[in-house]
């Protein structure tokens, strides 16, 4: 919880650093306020931060805490976040509920300004690993991917469902950062007036040349569009602040890496082994040198350990992996 918190911080530090105006905000679902007021605090530069509880018990504990922030801009209310924000529209809204999202959408979408940011998260997993494929299609459209890439696949989907709301209302969606969670998933759009293409779709086994996806296919309507804006990226920085500085000074250096390779689904070796039947799993930094040397686009993911990204076809894939290892003396001669 801190991680992501230091991170939401780092993010609307960026967004301003990049052109976005984040001056007033929202945040639908505060609870305690943990999450918001360290924004108010930590980002600074808020003009006004609203933040609402429903529970009269949630409300009071809000209240109190909020007080301490009232020369920052927070102001804590009561009310439900479905009925929309004490006073829209917001450069910056929050939805971070136990669940999932869906039920918040149209008040989020309402309440957020032409050009503003929209930060939602969805924390049933359950649904998202295809364990109740029924409620994933009714709640989010798309029939889910099962596995270890499940994670991944409902990040898609919820991205998905915000798009088309989105579009619903006569705007678009583009995401500036979107990332599985270790609990959740967790993405940061930027929301505008009028419509465009939307990256959205199933995806077919008889013509995908990505990673095996496995049974249940066709899987989606999926967001196949990018997760990353690399120009807000490269500018995250953690700061004095930050709980877990370790930890997301690695994070961001590995999504730099990853932002540049922005397709959809990874790879890991050791499944990528026992596919293919091989007597141990490659070197997930060997076969990523390898992928580049042959031309192609590859970086380690944030995902997994021993994820990593590609846009070569499973079959480009599959041939180097199953090239033998280099000896250190090889990789120091080449």
């Amino acid at each position: 919880m801190a991680f992501d918190r230091d991170l939401n911080v780092a993010i609307v530090r960026a967004g301003r650093a990049t052109g976005l105006r984040i001056a007033r905000g929202w945040e639908m679902l505060a609870a305690t306020g943990a999450r918001g007021l360290r924004l108010v605090h930590e980002a600074k530069g808020f003009e006004r931060f609203d933040l609402t509880e429903r529970h009269p018990d949630a409300v009071e504990v809000l209240a109190r805490n909020a007080a301490r922030y009232v020369s920052e801009g927070a102001r804590a209310h009561a009310g439900d976040a479905r009925e929309g924000g004490p006073e829209p529209p917001y450069e910056y809204v929050d939805l971070d509920p136990y669940g999932t999202p869906v039920p918040f959408l149209e008040g989020a979408l309402a309440a957020v300004a032409d050009g503003g940011v929209l930060a939602v998260t969805a924390t049933d997993q359950r649904v998202f690993a295809g364990a109740e494929r029924g409620v994933a299609e009714t709640r989010y459209g798309g029939r889910p991917v099962r596995g270890r890439l499940g994670p991944e696949g409902g990040l898609r989907l919820l991205l998905a469902t915000v798009a088309r709301s989105a579009e619903a209302r006569g705007r678009t969606v583009d995401p500036l950062i979107a990332y599985v969670g270790d609990h959740h998933v967790r993405a940061y759009v930027e929301v505008h007036a009028g419509r465009s293409p939307l990256p959205i779709g199933p995806i077919d086994p008889s013509t995908w040349t990505g990673p095996p996806l496995g049974d249940g296919a066709p899987f989606g309507p999926l967001w196949l569009g990018p997760l990353w804006r690399p120009g807000l990226v490269d500018r995250l920085l953690p700061d004095e602040t930050v709980a877990e500085p370790v930890l997301l000074r690695r994070w961001i250096e590995r999504a730099r890496e990853e932002s540049r390779v922005d397709v959809p689904f990874f790879y890991e070796s050791n499944t990528l082994a026992h596919a293919l039947r091989l007597p141990s799993p490659p070197r997930t930094d060997e076969l990523v040198e390898r992928l580049r040397a042959a031309g192609h686009r590859a970086a380690r993911s944030l995902v997994r350990d021993g994820a990593f990204r590609t846009d070569a076809p499973f079959e480009a894939v599959a041939e180097l992996a199953r090239r033998p290892a280099q000896s250190q003396n090889d990789r120091v001669r080449a």
